[in-house]
């Protein structure tokens, strides 16, 4: 994620930095930018901002648990990374497979 963006939105450089920092693995991280994002929007954007990375997670884990497969457009942009990551070799790959060939 390209947290130097200007994405025009009041508080937009602490809630980019949320974003990068809740997806991934420095605890210290996170904590900063929730004490960031809170000073710039106020304690209620966290829990706001984590609300909405949460549902993201619930509903892509939904679509993949329902056997949404992935559409052509993005199963054609995702080759080289679903091969580096081995995302085919998981068992809900086939519901995308089984509807789509590469």
């Amino acid at each position: 994620m390209d947290t130097s963006q200007d994405i025009g939105v009041p508080g937009g450089a602490e809630l980019l930095a949320f974003s990068d920092a809740v997806i991934g693995p420095d605890a210290g991280a996170l904590d900063t930018a929730r004490s960031a994002l809170a000073a710039a929007l106020g304690p209620y954007s966290v829990s706001g901002a984590a609300s909405i990375a949460a549902n993201f997670s619930k509903n892509d884990r939904i679509a993949n648990g329902c056997g949404i497969p992935v559409d052509p457009m993005a199963l054609k942009a995702s080759v080289d990374i679903r091969e580096q990551l081995g995302l085919n070799e998981f068992r809900s790959a086939i519901n995308t497979f089984r509807h789509y060939t590469e």
